[in-house]
């Protein structure tokens, strides 16, 4: 289900097993047997197995795998792979579910855990900032198709988050439409959906980050849907700590076996398409399985009025790759700058004056890995004018594992959202005692409307419910029952979140339309704390 060049390795996705394949001598022939490094997926022979890994600008792998495939095992196969929060990697509640997205290292060790309860997340991608997206597909039939941004760490809803039922058991403020109901979107702890879709067959995604398309593709995400028979681009706008995003039919056709199935971008800017070109999709239907008469075939897409010659540039240097918009080509650069050091910092630095923000963004993921330099770099991102490069300056300094309590304090008060959505993401499982106050600074600046910030502020309470809850309700006080303070509490799971959950209920100013949620909020707490507020709700007779 998927294929990763990077250099002289291949990374081939078959469930249940991650394959690489080494060519060192470059015949293009594997030097022998592939290395198993990843076993024990689910979904063998299916396409909710294991996907597609893509080299990030952090020098590192990004992958998931859908619901079929729930869990990560070691190369034989006899034990879970624990991630970097302690967790196996079993999508059976504990706490994951289903579809998961994970990043590791270039040797595949310190695997993290990205995202959790998606359904079939066919594959990830990630821009040159560091941003992930993806697409996800419903159950069949419900017009659920979903794009995402994916929050770090987050829920994404596919089943309830307490008992793992679908979407069609009956709860407390369930949505209105089928397809929000069927992603939970009204229930806390469930990261917002960027785009719904509508029926569809969603496979392959990339970013294009060339310039050889008109501009509204340029620096956007590229999307197959298979169902629908289409190619799309999704130009995505910040909006708060999120986005809003459009669609725009990039490649369709009349073809009813037209099955566009992945998408890149190569050197030059042109894109290609996959096609498996069949009558059939999903089920495991296949119409055309004849050998040597299949149709597949590949497409590559340029502009109008544009030469059609694919041009492969002549003396390619380190920092033209890395500057190329094709993801082999800035693996290769990547390795070389990194492995040299300091040496390369005369050449990033001039990338890092480009007026390109993608370019600069890979520059400066190179420079802040400079030994000595982490710091100096970080605080220049953190300067600048961009807010996605000061959302990338904060990311790099979480996943060197610096001490990030420096940053945050810099950052606290930025007046993008976005860039505080970073710095809360930053402080989940911090165990620094000034986390909470700064978790509290950025839990003061929501606007009661962004659900995007508020499930940021949600996921940096993961482990931490009561010491930041109190920290925020022992600075706000009384004023913690306004609407801004009634979402955190409605996020929150901490000790003292059942009793002010009864509150809202029982205050005469709470709408009838409004109680559901809150009640449904309660569904999610837990110990003593919450029995003695239901039986205070249930004596007042509400």
């Amino acid at each position: 289900m998927g294929i990763c060049v990077l250099g002289t390795r291949v990374i081939v996705s078959c469930s249940p097993k991650i394959l690489v394949f080494t060519d060192e001598n470059g015949d293009d022939k594997a030097d022998g047997p592939p290395k198993v490094v990843f076993n024990g997926i689910g979904g063998v022979d299916h396409d909710h197995g294991a996907h597609a890994f893509v080299f990030g600008p952090d020098g590192k792998l990004y992958f998931n795998i859908g619901n079929d495939g729930r869990r990560l095992k070691t190369p034989d196969s006899k034990k879970f792979i624990v991630d970097k929060a302690g967790n196996e990697i079993d999508g059976r509640g504990k706490p994951y579910r289903h579809g998961l997205v994970f990043r590791c290292n270039l040797d595949m060790t310190e695997v993290e855990t990205l995202g959790f309860n998606f359904r079939n997340n066919y594959e990830v991608t990630v821009d040159s900032f560091g941003t992930i997206w993806q697409s996800d597909n419903d159950d069949d039939g419900n017009r659920g198709v979903r794009i995402n941004y994916v929050m770090e760490f987050g829920n994404y809803g596919y089943t309830d988050e307490l008992t793992g039922r679908g979407w069609r058991t009956k709860r407390t403020n369930q949505e209105a439409d089928v397809p929000s109901r069927h992603w939970h979107q009204n229930d806390p702890g469930v990261i917002p959906n960027l785009i719904q879709t509508g029926q569809g067959s969603p496979t392959g995604i990339a970013i294009y980050e060339g310039k050889l398309l008109p501009s509204v593709f340029q620096g956007q995400m590229m999307h197959c849907d298979a169902g629908p028979r289409v190619v799309r681009a999704y130009p995505v706008k910040r909006s708060g700590a999120g986005y809003t995003g459009e669609t725009v039919n990039m490649l369709q056709s009349k073809d009813p076996w037209y099955r566009p199935s992945d998408v890149c971008t190569a050197p030059d800017g042109s894109v290609f398409v996959a096609d498996w070109h069949d009558g059939h999709v999903g089920g495991h239907h296949m119409t055309d399985h004849k050998k040597g008469q299949m149709t597949g075939r590949i497409y590559r897409l340029t502009p109008k009025g544009k030469s059609k010659a694919y041009k492969i540039a002549k003396n390619r240097t380190a920092s033209s790759m890395l500057s190329s918009p094709n993801m082999a080509e800035r693996y290769i650069a990547w390795q070389q700058l990194h492995k040299v050091g300091a040496e390369a910092e005369g050449t990033l630095l001039e990338l890092w004056k480009n007026d390109d923000q993608r370019i600069r963004a890979r520059a400066l993921h190179l420079l802040a890995r400079i030994k000595g330099a982490e710091k100096k770099y970080i605080n220049l991102a953190l300067a600048d004018k961009n807010s996605d490069i000061r959302i990338t300056g904060i990311r790099i300094a979480r996943e060197r594992e610096l001490d990030i309590i420096p940053f945050v304090k810099k950052m606290v008060n930025d007046k993008d959202a976005g860039v505080r959505r970073a710095c809360a993401i930053a402080l989940r499982h911090n165990q620094s005692p000034e986390a909470p106050a700064l978790w509290t600074k950025l839990a003061q600046q929501h606007d009661g409307k962004d659900r995007w910030y508020l499930e940021a502020l949600g996921i940096a309470l993961d482990k931490q419910q009561d010491k930041f809850f109190s920290a925020w309700l022992e600075t706000v006080g009384s004023d913690w029952d306004t609407p801004t303070g009634r979402d955190i509490v409605w996020r929150s799971r901490s000790k003292k979140t059942s009793e002010l959950l009864v509150k809202i209920l029982l205050n005469e100013k709470t709408k009838e339309e409004e109680k559901p949620r809150y009640i449904r909020a309660l569904d999610f707490q837990s110990g003593p704390e919450k029995d003695a507020a239901l039986i205070k709700l249930i004596g007042a007779g509400s």
